[in-house]
């Protein structure tokens, strides 16, 4: 039992420091489905333990994203942290923003398919965009939300 547990841990541990290291960037809009929980009180408590804050910079730098952080704050009611880290309620901010651009969808902090369209028309129209409007955050996408960051 002590072995399962500790294998578990580590597995769990080395899944959150892979996604903190950029393996959620990666991923792009996919989400992830929770593991069933386990009967057990001490397989619960290391499970939540370990969870990772989402975090979703769209490939910005720390620099980068204080950078859309504090517009955020200044026209968009953003009132989290200025750290750099684009988590959900920079994107919620982010989504008050883009229903300028057409964006229908929850104010969830999400950073989903109609977030990433809504950015991409955004993008398209000032800071040279040429992909096509399919929320998908490629290296295009990037690319164009990193120079409207650095125009800040």
């Amino acid at each position: 039992m002590r072995s399962t547990v500790l294998v578990k841990t580590l597995v769990s541990v080395t899944t959150a420091v892979g996604i903190a290291a950029g393996g959620l960037a990666a991923a792009g809009t996919a989400a992830a489905t929770p593991a069933p929980a386990e009967t057990t009180a001490l397989s619960t408590v290391s499970t939540q333990s370990v969870a990772p804050y989402a975090v979703n910079n769209l490939g910005l730098s720390v620099s980068q994203a204080k950078k859309v952080q504090r517009f955020l704050a200044k026209y968009y009611k953003y009132d989290g942290a200025i750290d750099g880290q684009l988590g959900s309620e920079s994107w919620k901010a982010q989504q008050r923003w883009l229903k300028s651009w057409d964006y229908t969808g929850p104010v969830d902090g999400i950073a989903g398919s109609g977030t990433i369209k809504a950015l991409q028309r955004f993008l398209k129209t000032r800071h040279g965009y040429t992909g096509a409007i399919d929320g998908i955050a490629g290296t295009g996408t990037r690319s164009a939300y990193e120079r409207f960051a650095n125009r800040l």
